[in-house]
């Protein structure tokens, strides 16, 4: 029995060794799926758990990497057969009157929530494998997750399997036990409600260049600045505006200008942000001030460039995040020099 034991210990060390490299870009497919930063890690989780209970069974007819991703796709699969999908505010109603009052917060929502890019940070004592990159590297805006969210859930997996992941028709079948005509046809309908609801290849790339990074600057020194006339010529003509959980948006750029130049010169005066990296996009996080001489972290906010313009703007009004992009809620005036020398 001792011997035994022995033996399970070490495949289990072998098990970790060999799977644990995947860990990164699996939880990136997972949320791909579920729009969910916290659901995609429980069902990381889950996929771990369940892979090496089948284990000893693997016999290799694939790459372990292709084994996990079925395992976790199924996972996924199963999980949304009891939820729902995960909106933005403009999946539920049309926008706001800029001049009205904002809607009441909506915690009952399962809002479709950020991915921090710290989530995908590679860990000294994990190998870092070239394939992973690839993976990693498309398919996180959060333009293209949200539009994913109206998919059904087959299709989703059949999109992100083929044209992220770029696996063959047939090994999707075969993970998915569809026919590869069904795969096809699936694909065919995904790409067609994304076509439909505007999705470009700058929201499936997730780099920025240097024109790019230098528009997101002037936007938010705009921002933090008030400046009607800064965000005017930064924003472009179709712009959108959420703020989750509130579920008042805005479209256009009069209406998103108005209302951000509103915001931060009024209960928001005397702000400040700080540089964070959230979907694999520039993003910054929003502190306001506390009445108290100090200030309280009010948003994490990622910012989408499309065709020269600022096109979106997501807001997360959730405190909760700022730990996930590792920083503090409350911030004192040390606290805040500290961070503003950091960006």
């Amino acid at each position: 029995m001792a011997e035994t034991a022995v033996t399970d210990a070490a495949e289990a060390r072998r098990f970790e060794r060999l799977a644990l490299p995947y860990r990164r870009e699996l939880l990136a497919h997972c949320y791909r799926m579920l729009g969910s930063a916290d659901d995609a890690e429980d069902l990381v989780q889950e996929t771990y758990l369940r892979a090496w209970r089948s284990y000893a069974g693997f016999e290799g007819r694939s790459s372990l990497r292709t084994w996990l991703y079925r395992i976790a796709t199924t996972a996924c699969l199963t999980a949304l057969e009891d939820r729902g999908r995960r909106p933005m505010p403009a999946g539920l109603a049309g926008p706001g009157d800029v001049d009205g009052p904002l809607a009441a917060a909506r915690r009952d929502v399962p809002w479709l929530q950020p991915l921090p890019d710290a989530a995908l940070a590679a860990r000294r004592d994990v190998p870092e494998d070239p394939a992973t990159l690839v993976a990693l590297r498309a398919g996180l805006r959060l333009a293209l997750v949200a539009a994913m969210q109206h998919l059904p859930p087959r299709q989703r997996a059949v999109l992100i399997l083929r044209d992220i992941l770029a696996w063959r028709a047939a090994e999707v079948a075969d993970a998915l036990d569809m026919t590869t005509t069904a795969v096809n046809s699936a694909l065919q309908r995904a790409r067609a409600q994304l076509a439909a609801a505007g999705i470009t290849e700058d929201d499936v790339a997730d780099e920025l260049d240097p024109d790019a990074r230098a528009l997101v600057d002037r936007y938010v020194a705009a921002f933090e600045n008030a400046d009607v006339g800064g965000l005017l010529a930064v924003l472009r003509d179709d712009v959108t505006l959420q703020m989750p959980p509130i579920p008042t948006w805005f479209a256009g750029r009069d209406a998103v200008a108005r209302f951000v130049a509103r915001a931060c010169g009024g209960r928001h005066r005397g702000a400040f942000t700080v540089p964070v990296g959230v979907n694999r996009q520039a993003g910054f996080a929003f502190y306001v001030p506390d009445g108290h001489g100090g200030w309280v972290g009010h948003s994490i906010q990622v910012v989408t460039v499309r065709g020269g313009g600022i096109a979106r703007v997501d807001a997360f009004v959730d405190t909760g995040l700022f730990a996930a992009v590792g920083l503090p809620v409350g911030v004192d005036a040390g606290t805040r020099a500290a961070l503003r020398d950091r960006a």
